[in-house]
């Protein structure tokens, strides 16, 4: 926090979310075909060399180099070897015809592309020269056996789950998924297709955070809209704590007489009111809800107004979940890039003003960076972050974050 400021940066309201313990329940073992997009319990190690044994990289025609001096001859075609087959020693003075993947033959250390050889009959030619280790993927060039291959904390990617698989691994252990409540507080909130009332609004938000906790390893209930009082509001508050472990609300966090949700978590736990130094997204609310049995649900009060709830769950909710989960903290990946406008007035807060990409390789402006325009967030495909008091010159560099990177 800075000299003289109350709010809190994102920075500091990160270290303090990542401080929290992880779950630590029994990690639970899944299929391979189920354990993308899980969190590993724990690390993997190969028990196998991948390739098992040296094979070839190409079709073609496994010899001996050191029978170089008959290549341009012909040598005879002593056998053939598909993948999978098991060859015999090739002989001295022969070449094997060879299929890509198939091991080599003990006493050949190259292989010849088809392309470079001329069949005659049962002999083969070949006029170019031919090095040792040409098209060999050795044996364990991929994977060692007892190497890891997989780290704790990793969220599974296909590509993660692959590897397994080709070390002959089944199954992998991963962490429970989070139990994830959310709620949505106002008495103006309507559901979509219900007839839309003077001083009523349509609840976004809702939907805005299925979506979100949606691409997530978690199991989300969505315990719909509260009535505006303290003692629905607590009763809301009390059930959510009791089956599931993190509880995330929109709205109702500010001191208003009609803003329950700080008393309501209050009297049921502790809670801390934060405004952070960042642009949307200034007020949150962080705390914990305890059980009946004296253990704590963790609870997140988001921002009410859509644009602000969108940002701060991919900034602050997303690393504090998969760390709750158990995930190794990852942070969004930024990159460089040309901002093709400009923002000549800077706020003094930290800004992620929300953009696009476009043809020409720089990045465009939604000309309303409101909080409450969650068109701005379709109509683009991410931030930038921005630092405080830091105005924007067409063809500057600045750091962009991709949606895809801040909510995936």
């Amino acid at each position: 926090m800075k000299p003289g400021s109350n709010l809190l940066s994102l920075d500091e309201a990160l270290e303090i979310l990542l401080a929290v313990d992880p779950l630590g329940r029994p990690a639970e073992q899944v299929e391979l075909a189920r354990a993308a997009g899980r969190i590993l319990a724990a690390d993997v190690t190969a028990s196998i060399n991948v390739p098992a044994a040296d094979n070839s990289a190409m079709d073609g025609y496994a010899v001996r180099t050191a029978d170089a001096a008959l290549f341009g001859a012909g040598v005879a075609v002593s056998q053939r070897i598909p993948a999978g087959a098991v060859p015999q020693p090739l002989a001295a003075g022969t070449a094997a015809r060879i299929f890509t993947g198939a091991e080599i033959p003990e006493g050949a250390d190259a292989i010849v592309m088809q392309e470079e050889a001329e069949v005659r009959g049962d002999r083969v030619a070949f006029a170019k020269p031919v090095e040792a280790g040409a098209w060999v993927r050795a044996k364990g060039c991929d994977i060692e056996a007892g190497s890891r291959i997989l780290l704790a904390g990793t969220r599974l990617r296909a590509q993660d789950v692959g590897l397994a698989a080709s070390v002959g691994v089944p199954r992998l252990p991963v962490q429970p998924r989070l139990r994830v409540a959310t709620l949505s507080t106002g008495d103006e909130l309507v559901a979509p297709g219900e007839p839309l009332p003077p001083g009523k609004i349509y609840n976004s938000n809702r939907y805005l955070l299925q979506g979100m906790l949606g691409a997530l390893p978690v199991e989300h209930a969505d315990l719909g809209a509260v009535q505006d009082s303290f003692e629905a509001t607590r009763e809301a508050m009390r059930d959510a704590a009791r089956d599931n472990d993190l509880i995330i609300t929109t709205g109702g966090v500010s001191v208003g007489e009609e803003d329950h949700v700080k008393p309501a978590v209050e009297s049921l736990g502790r809670l801390d009111m934060w405004s952070l130094s960042i642009k949307p997204g200034k007020p949150l609310a962080f705390g914990r809800l305890r059980r009946d049995d004296g253990s704590e649900a963790v609870f997140i009060g988001l921002p009410g107004n859509p644009v602000s709830s969108f940002l701060t769950f991919g900034l602050l909710v997303k690393p504090l979940l998969l760390k709750l989960a158990g995930a190794r903290a990852t942070a969004p990946l930024r990159t460089a890039m040309r901002a093709d406008f400009d923002w000549p007035k800077a706020d003094r807060r930290r800004e992620f003003l929300r953009v696009r990409r476009n043809e020409e390789g720089g990045l465009d402006l939604f000309p309303n960076q409101l909080s409450a325009v969650l068109t701005s967030t379709v109509w683009g495909d991410g931030v930038i972050d921005n630092p405080g008091g830091q105005t924007i010159r067409k063809g500057d560099t600045v750091s962009f974050i991709s949606y895809a990177e801040l909510l995936g």
